[in-house]
């Protein structure tokens, strides 16, 4: 579902340049989770946003749902994304002006779903939002915020899901309702996962652990229980 060859990654700083991930090799199956785990500044967004085609890569080549990303534009990378991918981020990214139903219908109406409605409905109810729907994320805490977050991440049926730090702006009791219900619907939909964490235990409940230093895959474990 998703592959790194020999990718790295290098930006020009005022003082020259800085390779951020350096030989990255990996390779993710269809329907694994994977969590990429790893101190600040090892490159674990960085990696994430690489393996999202939200950023390009300086040397190598990544495969997303079998397409080469550096033979594409910013155009055809996109076109990738919204057939391939969903999204769910530390700082929930849901439009302001936008009720949570309307949040969730907008990438189904991107793609001119006629059941985005409905679709947006059942996936509200089934993150625990049936009385939210009409409120506005100023209205709403950051736990439900995440939760229309991850409603809108699945709304588009994703084959394959991109999480970064999904808890990190959530106290630890609601984070961790946020998480089951992550894995769950996850679970449920049999999507591929791929989540960026600090938080190794939460990283265990993922198939398996990459883990960075200083721009390298070092590590790589089998999180299965035998």
């Amino acid at each position: 579902m998703v592959e790194a060859i020999k990718v790295r990654k290098q930006v020009t700083t005022h003082s020259g340049s800085l390779t951020i991930l350096d030989s990255i090799n990996m390779q993710i199956l269809a329907g694994e989770s994977a969590a990429i785990v790893g101190a600040s500044g090892a490159g674990k967004s960085t990696l994430l946003g690489l393996l999202a085609g939200l950023d390009t890569v300086s040397e190598g080549d990544i495969r997303l749902a079998g397409q080469s990303l550096s033979q594409l534009d910013e155009d055809g990378r996109a076109s990738i994304r919204g057939k391939t991918a969903g999204f769910v981020f530390q700082s929930f990214q849901l439009l302001p002006a936008l009720t949570a139903l309307e949040n969730v219908m907008l990438p189904l109406e991107l793609q001119n779903r006629r059941d985005a409605k409905k679709r947006a409905v059942e996936l509200l109810e089934r993150v625990g939002l049936k009385e939210r729907m009409t409120h506005y994320p100023g209205q709403l805490s950051g736990g439900e915020q995440q939760r229309v977050a991850i409603a809108r991440a699945f709304a588009t049926e994703p084959s394959i899901l991109f999480a970064d730090e999904p808890t990190g702006n959530l106290d630890q009791t609601t984070g961790q309702h946020i998480i089951d219900l992550l894995f769950e619907v996850n679970r449920e939909a049999g999507t591929t996962l791929i989540l960026v964490t600090h938080d190794m235990a939460l990283a265990a409940r993922c198939d398996r652990t990459l883990q960075l230093v200083g721009g390298q895959l070092v590590e790589e474990s089998d999180n299965a229980v035998a």
